[in-house]
């Protein structure tokens, strides 16, 4: 089941998060210190104008997305989590498409993301979702060290 995320979801979205993370060597989750946004998660985004959906399978969470409103015409697509035991049965492609699908309803041009270098199976993904790695890269200077990819979609 999808849907809308709650406040009260931040156990389940920080367990499903930092297994995620644990899967790339050097990646740390500091919720405290980095993502705080985790522990008030519904509030967070409505305070973004944006949303954030979660999946749930027997009562706990195995996905996750969000969207914020990104320049003029764009939609940032932001927090595509899957567990590993939910993954390869389209649930990825499916909360994704509610981003695209907000874009759509918002008349947004545009899908961006910016993803960890290292999630090389989350850039797999987005090339089949019809998403296009640009040349831009940021660095966060976080504990993880993390450098992402920017990916952007022209919707239709």
């Amino acid at each position: 089941m999808i849907r809308a995320a709650r406040d009260d979801d931040a156990g389940g979205l920080v367990a499903l998060v930092g297994a995620c993370w644990a899967e790339y060597p050097g990646c740390v989750l500091d919720v405290d210190g980095e993502e705080p946004h985790l522990r008030r998660i519904a509030s967070a985004y409505a305070e973004w104008a944006g949303e954030v959906f979660v999946a749930e399978e027997a009562g706990v969470v195995v996905g996750s997305v969000g969207w914020v409103p990104s320049g003029a015409a764009g939609i940032e697509l932001r927090m595509l989590y899957v567990a590993a035991a939910a993954r390869r049965r389209g649930l990825g492609a499916r909360l994704a498409g509610l981003v695209e699908d907000a874009a759509r309803g918002r008349g947004a041009a545009v899908v961006e993301l910016w993803s960890d270098t290292r999630f090389h199976d989350a850039h797999r993904l987005y090339a089949r979702l019809g998403y296009a790695r640009s040349a831009r890269t940021r660095e966060l200077h976080d504990l993880s060290n993390t450098v992402e990819h920017h990916f952007r979609k022209r919707l239709r």
